[in-house]
Parts: C-alpha cells; sequence; structure tokens
C-alpha cells in the first residue's frame, strides 16, 4: 500500500462547531459542455461528515472530465475524485490533514492545495487561511539519527554543489558514514523513509509535511500516528 497524505494548518480563528456548521450540507455544481454538445453540471461537495473525539472528519468529493482518444476521436469521461480529510485541534492550533486519492491526477489535482484552498473558502470567504506547514530539517535529522537502523532512504536538497539538485542514500548504517555526513554539509534532509517498529509502519516524511504510508496498515491507524506523532513535529 502506498498511500499519501498532507498537513494543512487553519491559521484564522476558529471553534470546531464553527468549522462543523460551515461544511455541513456544503455543495457546489459548475456548468460544464461536453464535446457532443451535452449540458451537464460538475459538482463539488463533502460527503459523509461527521465529529467525533473532538475531530471533524469528512470526504471532499469533486466532479472531473477525463479525456482519451479512442479510434481516433477525443472521448470524454465523468469522474469522481474523492478524498478523505481530517480538522484536528492540537494545543493550540487547529490542522487538517488530508488523504490524497490513489490516481497521480487526483494527488496533483487535489492533494497539491484544492481541497485546502476550497475549505478555506467555505469557511473564511477566502484564500490563504488554510496554509502548508514545514517540518524542519532539524526534526528530520534528528528523527533519523536517533535510530539510523531503522531508516531505508533519506533525500537531501537545496545542495550547493554546481550542477547537482539533489543527493540520495539508501542502506543500513546511513548515519555511520562519512558520505552521510558529507551530504549533511552540502544539503538538508527534505525526505526520510523508516520504519516505526512500534506501530509495524513504514513511512516516508517530507519537509512540507507529507506523510507516505509504504506499509499494510488501515486508515485509522495510518491517521492516528499521524495525529499522535507528527503533528507535534510541525514548526
Amino acid at each position: 500500500m502506498v498511500l499519501p497524505a498532507k498537513i494543512f494548518e487553519i491559521k484564522e480563528k476558529a471553534d470546531m462547531g464553527f468549522i462543523l456548521q460551515k461544511l455541513r450540507d456544503f455543495r457546489e455544481e459548475a456548468p460544464y459542455e461536453t464535446e457532443s454538445g451535452e449540458s451537464i453540471n460538475l459538482v463539488t461537495e463533502i460527503l459523509d461528515l461527521r465529529f467525533e473525539g473532538g475531530t471533524i472528519s469528512g470526504v471532499f468529493a469533486k466532479d472531473f472530465v477525463g479525456t482519451r482518444f479512442y479510434k481516433r476521436r477525443l472521448v470524454e469521461t465523468l469522474v469522481t475524485e474523492e478524498a478523505p480529510f481530517w480538522i484536528r485541534p492540537f494545543e493550540d492550533r487547529i490542522f487538517l490533514i488530508v488523504l490524497a486519492p490513489s490516481t497521480a491526477r487526483g494527488v496533483k489535482r487535489l492533494l497539491t492545495g484544492n481541497i485546502a484552498n476550497t475549505l478555506s473558502r467555505i469557511l473564511f470567504i477566502k484564500r490563504g487561511a488554510i496554509v502548508e506547514t514545514r517540518i524542519p530539517h532539524e526534526t528530520l535529522r534528528e528523527m533519523h539519527e536517533s535510530n539510523p537502523q531503522a531508516t531505508k532512504l533519506i533525500w537531501f536538497d537545496q545542495v550547493d554543489i554546481p550542477g547537482v539538485e539533489k543527493l540520495c542514500l539508501a542502506g543500513s548504517d546511513i548515519a555511520d558514514t562519512e558520505l552521510y555526513q558529507e551530504y549533511l554539509k552540502h544539503g538538508k534532509i527534505w525526505y526520510v523513509v523508516f520504519e516505526v517498529q512500534k506501530y509495524g509502519l513504514v513511512l516516508g516524511i517530507t519537509r512540507n509535511s507529507v506523510v507516505t504510508l509504504f506499509s499494510k496498515s488501515t486508515i485509522a491507524d495510518f491517521v492516528k500516528y499521524i495525529q499522535d506523532e507528527i503533528l507535534k513535529l510541525i514548526e
């Protein structure tokens, strides 16, 4: 299983009751005319909205029109992408966790800001009230060096070597190699893949708070790990 999730933060002041009320029964329709001249409505809506244990959860559903060629003719196909989300208070902050759809197009169009911007507009009538979050390079470094045997892969970015954009290390005992120390001098850790033995999970984490699950797990356990262990790492 490869399952990515991205963490955003709601920066505007709001309580959970206000958020729940605003999201309940949200539905938008956008007119679209097909190549054949048929008029249809593309729907964006929130389904399965719940409030349990202090957390709001739901499913963000959006219609798209897919195109492909069949026998030299353009064929349009209606597709609905669904992305579960969770809104969770943590200390004095409120975070939005979005689970990406499985298709590459869904990841690109829904995960990368579309849901956050739409929810920002629903809640606060403007974009920018829900923003991306960051996990510091130093935190990812500490996570790796505290248990280097669990690390599977490390990517470095912001590399100062001319002509080199990224560096990668893979294998066991990465922290004990001279190459690891050398790469730290030239770049920052962008992405770490590691095993969390306590939870039985293999995860990848990026500095812009994308958490990817690579091992077998339920969605509930994956999201619980993010809520319990990842939210506290965000700067």
